[in-house]
């Protein structure tokens, strides 16, 4: 074999596989797109997944209720208190929130924003 049908092979198996990959890019596409009529589960396209992966890492901490001593988690269909300190007055949690975030501040070492 000389090194021109060497890199002439090369060529045709790159070739072949680039194709290949678009057209199961493509098909995947579509099929997503028009609803897949094939039963089970669609194909992997594990380089595109990595390519269009969007918010990988750690998950965000919990945020918990604003209420001091309290260690429940924070919900929004209750305004960000937990659902026992649902019901108290908006101000009352907003001064929480505030001192929560001046004692943040303090550990920290910045200095609070006017």
């Amino acid at each position: 074999m000389t090194i021109r049908t060497l890199i002439e092979d090369f060529t045709n198996q790159l070739s072949s596989l680039l194709e290949q990959n678009a057209l199961d890019r493509a098909r995947a596409a579509v099929e997503s797109a028009l609803g897949s009529a094939r039963a089970g589960r669609p194909p992997k396209l594990v380089a595109s997944a990595k390519l269009l992966s969007i918010g990988g890492g750690q998950p965000r901490a919990k945020q918990l209720c604003p209420v001091p001593g309290c260690k429940n988690p924070a919900a929004p269909v209750f305004g960000m208190v937990c659902s026992k300190h649902k019901d108290l007055p908006k101000t009352k949690i907003a001064k929480f929130r505030q001192a929560r975030r001046a004692k943040k501040q303090k550990t920290t070492g910045r200095r609070a924003a006017a």
